[in-house]
């Protein structure tokens, strides 16, 4: 993938004692020092930190020069392409994947024009459009085919009122994502007990259809047989192999401040179910950026994984080998 090609950083926040890495890596190495275990990442050249879920949205100028917010969605805090790219810098994060905003809805230029800019650091998801008159359907072949993007997500609250993504477009659409090869990001932000339904007939119908959970499908640490039981059903999801989870925005699903520690039991059932080769780490940028950070959020992940005594080969698919594997003719 094109992310591949871009400089090799081990970030820092994957090790944690002082040892020095051998002289083939220690040009390209940080070291980050925490409190609990050592975690000392692989030698492997091909190991990069990628964030599979972030944003990013045209500047004040941009938007008022070329790429205008889509009426109603103009944002509150700053999410362009150098913020962007700053931060992945201070953080030591080599790639991403963009995911379309709804900033601009179904207006994919400045996403596209981004990763024309930077295509060896960033690959692209595009947003499915459920227009009813099924035009959304020849967006999403245009946007892989003719712009390179290499994943869609189906945000369910776009769907017309009372239709489910499972709805004949819904599954064109899916369907479609599959014979183009590129997976389908599901985001269940109103909660997953509603839509596991149609994620279970959707994977059934079409098992060539890889789908990212997005943001753990928002599944809080559980406090309550209500949410245990849901919690159940995102590890019983992993019975269809094409099924992966985004570790992601963490500050949308602790209970607690930063660094989220409550968040590690929901990982280590989440690895145990799916295995670290079906989850990746996602910042959720730049929503994140005014919570903790985005150098935090990163290094939150592996203090989180020390707690739960996550192997580092295992961390390493967390952080981006999952995300290479996955995109990895992109």
């Amino acid at each position: 993938m094109a992310i591949a090609t871009t400089s090799y950083f081990i970030s820092r926040t994957l090790l944690f004692s002082s040892k020095k890495l051998s002289s083939t890596m220690s040009m390209a190495s940080k070291t980050i020092h925490s409190s609990s275990q050592s975690i000392t990442p692989s030698s492997s050249p091909s190991l990069k930190i990628v964030d599979s879920h972030l944003h990013v949205w045209a500047s004040p100028q941009e938007a008022a020069e070329k790429y205008p917010y889509f009426p109603g969605q103009e944002p509150s805090i700053p999410g362009d392409a150098d913020f962007l790219l700053k931060c992945m810098s201070e953080a030591g994060v080599d790639g991403a994947l963009i995911v379309q905003p709804i900033n601009h809805m179904f207006d994919h230029s400045l996403v596209t024009s981004v990763l024309k800019r930077q295509p060896s650091k960033f690959i692209g998801c595009c947003l499915a459009n459920p227009a009813e008159d099924g035009s959304g359907i020849k967006q999403l072949e245009d946007l892989v085919l003719k712009d390179g993007y290499c994943a869609v997500r189906f945000n369910p609250y776009l769907w017309p009122s009372g239709q489910k993504i499972t709805n004949e477009i819904g599954k064109a659409m899916f369907s479609k994502a599959g014979e183009l090869g590129i997976p389908v990001g599901i985001m269940c932000m109103k909660g997953l007990s509603l839509h596991i339904s149609e994620i279970e007939e959707l994977c059934t119908t079409y098992p060539s259809t890889v789908v990212l959970l997005d943001h753990m499908a928002f599944c809080k640490p559980p406090v309550n047989d209500g949410e245990r039981e849901t919690f159940s059903a995102l590890l019983n999801l992993s019975r269809f192999p094409q099924v992966y989870v985004k570790f992601s925005a963490l500050f949308r699903l602790s209970r607690k401040p930063y660094p989220y520690e409550d968040t590690g039991e929901l990982l280590s059932q989440v690895i145990s179910s799916y295995g670290a080769n079906r989850v990746m780490w996602g910042s959720d940028f730049p929503y994140v950026a005014s919570e903790c950070g985005y150098k935090e959020a990163k290094e939150a992940v592996s203090l989180i994984a020390s707690q739960i005594h996550v192997s580092s080969s295992d961390l390493e698919w967390i952080m981006g080998r999952t995300a290479m594997q996955l995109f990895e003719h992109s």
